[in-house]
């Protein structure tokens, strides 16, 4: 039999053996809560149809119910935080209480009404007091609210954009790429409590679709001891379900835009108290799917699809069954640039991904909770040279490679008094295979004659009688892990006390025990919450052509040969971080949050990008040091205005030797270097007016500023650099000499001018440029995104049409993500860009 079909075979059997153990273990959300209760009547007597209203202010939460004839109520999939309660009834006067969800243990509440004269539901805003969240770890909260506000700028990455505008020292790079904290990609995601850690971007894979999402927890600091592998960032998705939804309810959309863009999404849930299912798809496809080298496009059409289905089982109040299951497809051009697309360069990408998460929880007491969770999951990618290689700028290479992972994850979760505990193990077997092959089509790229002349490219050098490079790899990859925390609670204090262990059998092993260590303390007559950790972190090296990557050595496959015993495959991180921050609120509708972060990592992890493609190699550096400060603010609803902003500022620097790759756009630093994710300040503004109960159209505008200081730009460290570029590369930093710009047929070869510079790239004045002092950055960039529409157009009561107009980069900024980067290529922003949404709600 075929080794991918055995492979294929052995994975799915283990996945059906893991649900078939999930379901007889006996026949309730899974990283999100539950909130019931009963309301009563002085004399002890049930109260039905009472209706209650559970929110929080600051992310824009807000569900209501109806007590059933026996004043019982129940909301499920309640993502963790603080939230306010209020309870009306007629004849009764209105209750208002707040519940802590922390744990997927049940939180049940009576609720004693007293007799009063109230005869409606009265809905009032919570403060910022009621919100406040003393707990040591430093996160952003998003709900389903904002994800449907927030401008989404380029196709097949909605959720990376969600991350990149809402949550704080978050980096934004080109493809839906974002780094997080000074990292490049350490991201892991928990879906549902699916533990995901490999890439999610679109060039390497697919990711969930926003209109799958209920909300989205993005943790930033003191990462609990649940979360391993990739902790510099952690999202805790929790998807939408049917359970309880005795309406139908749902959506579809459709849009058209610019670049040709058009979508549709829809999505679909319904249940009952035993047994619900929601649906969502999306379908994506436009003439600038990547961003491109040049600010016009080029050869850069792409699709995305994708499916999600949830199903909810509760065939009694103690035990739930789920299942996620997912399939999507991205199928997309690679944009050329100007002198590519002359040459007729016709390169694309295929990728296809199916994910299958089996879950179950079982409610053993009120303060005692199972949930055990297998998954499966599969990567395909291939990557398509063009027909002629000779076409092929620079280089022709083609790429298939697929990635299986199977797993399962279980814990227990016990809150009872001061203690909210959780003990789990997790383990998870990857399987990897590889095949790449490539060879020099431009005989000037590696010319022996030249005093950059790499000897190990020279047999791969099709224009001077060489062969094609070719590989082909396997490996498997075994991984499990221990776990247990508790926060403990005493009076204002709460304490996280974690502790995980991991080990990891790959290419290479390691081990390490890991505390996970913060406390936190509330001041409330201040409304402060101050909070402070130390957490030890094991890193995972990244499995997208992690075989290749790790057989090339140090400098890759230029300066070795494959193979060679003294190559070193990449071994596994080791993390030391610190946390410091406070949490404060202002007024009734304000709260701050700032924390400071501080990493030192051995074994610093890096991708080296193969020119301006989507495909990527791993590579490691001896050691990092990250260290930044975030910041978040949000308004509350004041009257139909709500706001936020989120801000960083990281350094990173980074220390040689490095390990690994294929070959490098640019040499490599010799000494402590900024990488090209280092940025001295983002930040991110968004502000929205709507009108609620204007003739029932609910209008509302909303405003995005995002700013960028610019990552680093190695590539251009001084200006004699420059005047060696050809005329396509100092176009595209805008360089000028005088009131002469460069062009494709005019480079800018001498300058006596005394004014010379470049609009897009920032290069330090002569003789001061400092890898790790005052290294070469592209320009600071302001880019401003609105939208206008209502919730309601036709003014209905229950199925309701909605419109929305938006413009992406208003001012048709003209700017770069990065310029030749050794680890990202060149890429532009998106140009100015309309869309036009419209569809129905119910």
């Amino acid at each position: 039999m075929n080794t991918r079909i055995l492979h294929l075979v052995k994975s799915l059997f283990l996945v059906i053996i893991s649900f078939g153990l999930s379901f007889s273990i006996s026949a309730q959300s899974l990283s999100s809560g539950t909130v019931t209760g009963t309301v009563l009547d002085p004399d002890k007597a049930v109260v039905a149809n009472a209706t209650i209203t559970l929110e929080n202010a600051i992310t824009g939460f807000k569900q209501s119910a109806t007590t059933s004839s026996d004043g019982t109520f129940r909301f499920d999939n309640v993502p963790f935080n603080n939230y306010v309660y209020t309870v009306s009834a007629s004849g009764f006067d209105e209750v208002r209480g707040q519940v802590n969800v922390r744990s997927s243990v049940l939180v049940n509440l009576s609720i004693p009404l007293t007799v009063g004269s109230t005869t409606a539901s009265v809905t009032i805003t919570s403060g910022t007091a009621e919100v406040l969240e003393n707990v040591p770890n430093a996160h952003t909260d998003v709900d389903k609210s904002l994800l449907t506000r927030l401008p989404l700028r380029s196709p097949g990455s909605g959720l990376s954009d969600v991350i990149t505008l809402a949550a704080p020292g978050v980096v934004a790079d080109s493809n839906g790429f974002f780094h997080p904290l000074g990292d490049h990609a350490q991201t892991s995601y928990s879906i549902d409590n699916q533990p995901v850690s490999d890439q999610q971007s679109k060039a390497f894979s697919t990711q969930l679709p926003p209109n799958a999402v209920q909300s989205l927890e993005v943790i930033t600091g003191a990462t609990p001891a649940e979360y391993g592998d990739k902790t510099s960032l952690v999202v805790n998705a929790v998807t939408k379900s049917g359970l309880n939804q005795k309406k139908p309810t749902g959506s579809f959309m459709t849009s058209y835009g610019s670049f040709g863009t058009v979508s549709q999404d829809g999505s679909f849930g319904y249940g009952n108290a035993k047994l619900g299912n929601f649906t969502s798809f999306t379908f994506e496809r436009s003439g600038r799917f990547l961003d491109a080298p040049e600010f016009t496009v080029r050869h850069d059409r792409g699709r995305a699809a994708n499916l999600f289905d949830r199903i909810d089982y509760s065939p009694n109040p103690n035990n739930t069954f789920h299942l996620n299951l997912f399939l999507a497809r991205n199928s997309f051009q690679t944009p050329n640039d100007f002198d590519q697309d002359a040459n007729g360069q016709d390169q694309r990408q295929l990728v296809q991904s199916l994910n299958i998460a089996p879950g179950y929880v079982h409610i053993f007491s009120p303060t005692t909770v199972l949930t055990i969770n297998p998954y499966y999951r599969l990567d395909n990618v291939k990557y398509f040279a063009s027909p002629n290689p000779f076409a092929d700028d620079t280089i022709s290479f083609s790429q298939s490679r697929r990635l299986n992972n199977i797993g399962i994850k279980s814990d227990l979760s016990y809150v009872k008094g001061r203690h909210n505990a959780k003990f789990g193990v997790q383990f998870s077997h990857t399987f990897l295979n590889e095949g790449f092959q490539f060879g020099i089509t431009d005989p000037n790229f590696n010319d022996p004659a030249n005093p950059d002349f790499l000897p190990g490219l020279a047999a791969f050098d099709l224009t001077r009688g060489g062969q094609a490079f070719v590989f082909h790899g396997h490996t498997d990859i075994k991984q499990e892990a221990f776990y247990g925390q508790d926060n403990l609670t005493l009076g204002h204090a709460t304490f996280l006390l974690g502790l995980r262990f991991d080990n990891y059998n790959g290419i290479t092993r390691g081990h390490l025990l890991q505390p996970r260590l913060g406390v936190s303390y509330l001041f409330q007559h201040t409304n402060t919450v101050l909070r402070a950790s130390y957490t030890r972190n094991f890193e995972t090296p990244y499995n997208e052509n992690l075989v290749l990557s790790s057989v090339t050595g140090a400098g890759g496959l230029a300066n070795g040969t494959l193979g060679d015993t003294s190559n070193l495959p990449l071994q596994p991180g080791r993390r030391n971080q610190y946390n410091v921050g406070f949490q404060q609120g202002i007024s009734k509708y304000v709260v701050l949050d700032v924390d400071y972060f501080n990493k030192r990592t051995t074994n610093a992890y890096d991708f080296n990008v193969l020119f301006n493609t989507s495909v990527a190699f791993p590579i490691s550096w001896n050691q990092s040091k990250l260290d930044g400060v975030s910041f978040r603010a949000n308004l509350a609803n004041y009257h139909g205005l709500t706001a936020f902003v989120v801000a960083g500022h990281t350094r990173a620097r980074f220390f040689p030797p490095e390990t690994g790759g294929l070959f490098f756009n640019s040499d490599l630093p010799t000494g402590v270097f900024r990488i090209d994710h280092d940025q001295v300040f983002q930040q991110t503004t968004q502000v929205q007016y709507q009108l609620m109960h204007w003739k029932k159209l609910a209008p509302y505008a909303a405003f995005t500023w995002r700013y960028d200081s610019g990552l680093v730009a190695g590539a251009v460290p001084d200006f004699g650099t420059v005047l060696g570029f050809t005329g396509d590369e100092q176009q595209q930093i805008g360089l000028f000499c005088g009131n002469t710009f460069a062009t494709m047929t005019n480079p800018i070869t001498t300058c006596n001018s005394p004014t010379f510079g470049a609009l897009r790239v920032r290069i330090p004045a002569e003789g001061t440029e400092n890898d790790d002092t005052n290294p070469p950055r592209i320009a600071a960039r302001h880019v401003f995104d609105f939208s206008l529409g209502t919730d309601n157009l036709l003014r209905t009561e229950h199925t309701k049409m909605t419109l929305r107009f938006t413009v992406i980069n208003l001012t048709n900024k003209s700017a770069l993500y990065n310029f030749e980067s050794t680890f990202s290529g060149t890429h532009f922003i998106s140009p100015r860009a309309f869309q036009v949404q419209t569809g129905i709600t119910f």
